[in-house]
């Protein structure tokens, strides 16, 4: 969860497009906190992969910027 957390924080929109996609990783991101509040860990770690695959998604077809290869899938 931390390195989805970062993740969101060095994220950059770079077409109107990627806005939708940071919009669900955070959704995601807050559903995951709130499972693991809950104990419900499995749905904790779907959550947040999810999360995190919308950002690496967006960097990936260029509606995102991240450039830091232990975050994003950017090769």
């Amino acid at each position: 969860m931390e390195m989805t957390e970062k993740a969101l924080g060095l994220v950059k929109v770079k077409e109107e497009k990627g806005k939708e996609l940071v919009k669900l990783a955070k959704c995601y991101f807050e559903d995951a906190k709130h499972f693991k509040k809950e104990n419900k860990l499995e749905d904790a770690f779907a959550a947040v992969c999810y999360a995190h695959a919308m950002l690496d998604a967006g960097v990936r077809i260029g509606v995102l910027e991240g450039s830091d290869n232990s975050l994003f899938m950017c090769d």
